[in-house]
Formats: structure tokens, C-alpha cells, sequence
């Protein structure tokens, strides 16, 4: 979660490939409500629309087992919860094939998703960049396009 504060937590949901099944039930009793809660809590505040609030992770999972009940990171189909900070809220936004193995309809790329993040807080993203290496680098590398279908 980001705000103008520059605030950031995360929370741990299931980092073992194993015990999927379980774990991500388990685990997702765990956040449901509190997630539930902080939402409503920072919109009952006034705070929501300068709050981005992200759900997470770095990669999807396989969508097949491996060796019982375990799956594979897995980087061609994965998802976000996003809300607040002008992302249109109550939508869904691209799908998986059949087999949730990879994105099929209206997908979008991390570097796309970085520049509509980085849009939402003002930042161009075009025009970010850092030195790396003696290079102007740009988070978004040579692409990325902010996604307006998912912009309030």
C-alpha cells in the first residue's frame, strides 16, 4: 500500500510451493476480512482516493500440480487486487485460457503496470529514469503503457 506518506506493508501469503490448496485457504481467511476493513477504513476517511492499495506478488503459480499438491512459479498468468488512487474499482481486467496457464484476453505486462502505477502518482514514466551502469534506465525499460481501461 502506498500513500502520500509513503507508507508500505506487505504480508507473507504463501511462499511454499507446497500445500497449496491449504495454504492458500488458510491464508486468504486470514487477509479477506482485514483487507476488507482497511478499504472501507481509508474511504470512510477520505483517504482512499490518494491510496493505492496493491494484492500481490512477484509471479503466478502453474496452474497444475507438481508432485502432489504443489505448483511452479510461474510468470505467463498471475494476479493483482488493486483499489483506491484512481483505479476503477468493482471490475475485472483480462483473463487467463482455459487452463489459467496464460493471459489471453486483455493482458498486461509488469512494465505496463508499473507505468500505470507510476501514472497514478503523477510520475511520467516515460520520463523517469535512474542511472544504471552509465545508462539512463527507465523502471519501465523501452515499454510499457499505462492501462486506462482500469483508470477511474
Amino acid at each position: 500500500m502506498l500513500n502520500n506518506r509513503g507508507f508500505k506493508a506487505r504480508h507473507r501469503l504463501l511462499r511454499k510451493a507446497s500445500a497449496v490448496k491449504s495454504g492458500t485457504a488458510l491464508k486468504a481467511e486470514e487477509v479477506d476480512r482485514p483487507t476488507a476493513a482497511l478499504i472501507r477504513d481509508l474511504k470512510q476517511r477520505g483517504m482512499l482516493d490518494d491510496t493505492i492499495v496493491i494484492w500481490g506478488g512477484e509471479f503466478g503459480r502453474t496452474p497444475m500440480s507438481q508432485g502432489g499438491d504443489g505448483r511452479d512459479h510461474h510468470i505467463k498468468g498471475f494476479s493483482y487486487m488493486v483499489a483506491g488512487g484512481g483505479f476503477k474499482g468493482g471490475i475485472t481486467h483480462g483473463t487467463t485460457d482455459e487452463l489459467g496457464y496464460a493471459a489471453d484476453e486483455n493482458p498486461v505486462s509488469v512494465h505496463d503496470f508499473h507505468a500505470t502505477m507510476l501514472h497514478l502518482l503523477g510520475i511520467d514514466h516515460k520520463r523517469l529514469a535512474v542511472k544504471f551502469q552509465g545508462l539512463d534506465v527507465r523502471l519501465t525499460g523501452i515499454s510499457g503503457d499505462v492501462v486506462k481501461d482500469i483508470l477511474a
